[in-house]
């Protein structure tokens, strides 16, 4: 395969630096930051601000990670909790009356928290059936759905965080006492012209706990076209300047338990890494399909609770057809040992629930050994076909744009 020619000396040995620190398990402490050269044939790039990130880090700290089965984590406030999992509709706003139909999926969601938590609107909000849900999961898509959008409608359809959808969102949380996982496109003002494929987790007090990027997308496999969102791969170098390397994949440390969560399907490698960091929980959120497999596999190599949230049959969702991907217990709960102890049993709408003793498993659990001295060697010198930083050079316009300009990278050009 041709390879670009290096003209950066400069960007080449920060990458190799970023790259080793990383899997050596260090952290950019005291780096200096170096500006990344578009390549000849790379529309430009704005620049991020300099205020300060959203997601503020503290780029100084080291990686957290497991040291003899011991990470770090804050402390409980109840031995057990329950878990919800939104099985839910992917149904996209219409950009032609966006604010309408964002509304709609917005008053959707809210309901479905109300349904999860037994407190529905005609009941007056007095918990009538079922029990209290302390985590409720949803997939990556609730608010907005997905369409092949430009990247201008994608800004337009992207949120702000927090916005009036998380605070409405965070209203719930509050008056439920509980923690809301979902997935989201989003817009930080320290990165223009991005759009964000984002986890958010809001907890109790109503207000963002944890926002965690897509680690990467998915490349060379929607045939002519590529995906546009924004992850942490296509910006790494300067995601890492920012925020620094334990940020890349974050662990939201919790009074419930250590969540980690993700909308990479098909990824185990990076599923045992957010465990070896420390996630208790994990929850995994592609939509367009099932989560099953992936999440018992999940759980049972890296021995954490992992969530499995898919979407549901999705009628009138713009340019689909109704399935959307969705199938029969196709959201489930794992316990550690890769044990279904919560299912869906149908393609519908439909909530799995399960109670999971985060104490007892804190106190007993065994992390899932890895051998970093046979592994590492391997890690630090394969060389993906794709590489990090693309959409620092280039901001692709469409998802056809987007495949064009996979297509120049993969050739060198």
């Amino acid at each position: 395969m041709a390879r670009k020619k290096d003209t950066q000396p400069a960007d080449r040995l920060r990458r190799q630096f970023l790259q080793g620190a990383g899997l050596a398990g260090l952290a950019g402490a005291g780096m200096v930051a170096l500006s990344t050269s578009a390549g000849a044939d790379a529309a430009p790039v704005p620049a991020a601000s300099a205020r300060t990130p959203v997601v503020t880090r503290d780029t100084k700290a080291t990686v957290s990670a497991a040291k003899r089965g011991v990470y770090l984590s804050a402390p409980l406030r109840q031995d057990t909790i329950s878990v919800a999992a939104l099985q839910s509709r992917v149904r996209s706003v219409d950009i032609r009356n966006l604010a309408a139909t964002m509304q709609s999926n917005l008053d959707h969601l809210l309901r479905l928290i109300d349904l999860a938590q037994g407190s529905p609107e005609e009941w007056g909000g007095e918990q009538r059936w079922g029990g209290h849900q302390d985590l409720i999961c949803m997939h990556e898509f609730p608010l907005q759905g997905f369409q092949p959008w430009t990247r201008k409608e994608l800004q337009r359809v992207a949120i702000d965080l927090p916005g009036p959808e998380t605070q409405a969102i965070g209203a719930r949380a509050k008056r439920y006492n509980c923690y809301i996982a979902f997935g989201c496109y989003a817009k930080l003002k320290d990165w223009p012209g991005h759009v964000i494929n984002m986890s958010v987790i809001v907890g109790p007090a109503g207000e963002i706990v944890s926002t965690q990027w897509k680690s990467r997308n998915a490349l060379g496999l929607f045939g002519e076209g590529a995906l546009i969102g924004t992850t942490t791969y296509d910006v790494l170098d300067r995601y890492v300047e920012m925020y620094g390397w334990d940020a890349v994949l974050p662990i939201a440390r919790t009074d419930i338990g250590n969540i980690a969560m993700t909308s990479v399907g098909m990824e185990p490698i990076l599923y045992q890494c957010m465990a070896m960091k420390g996630a208790e929980l994990l929850i995994l959120t592609v939509t367009g399909g099932s989560n099953a497999e992936s999440a018992k596999a999940t759980a049972r190599a890296n021995r954490c609770y992992t969530v499995g949230v898919g979407n549901s049959v999705s009628p009138d969702n713009l340019g689909f057809m109704d399935a959307a991907g969705a199938k029969d217990e196709g959201t489930v709960i794992c316990d550690a040992r890769g044990t279904v102890i919560g299912q869906t049993e149908n393609h519908h709408e439909d909530m799995a629930t399960a109670s999971i003793p985060i104490g007892s498993f804190r106190k007993t659990r065994r992390m899932a050994e890895v051998p970093v001295a046979l592994l590492l060697p391997v890690l630090q010198q394969y060389e993906p076909v794709f590489g990090p930083n693309a959409f620092l050079e280039y901001l692709p316009t469409d998802y056809k744009d987007g495949g064009a300009y996979l297509r120049r990278r993969m050739s060198g050009k």
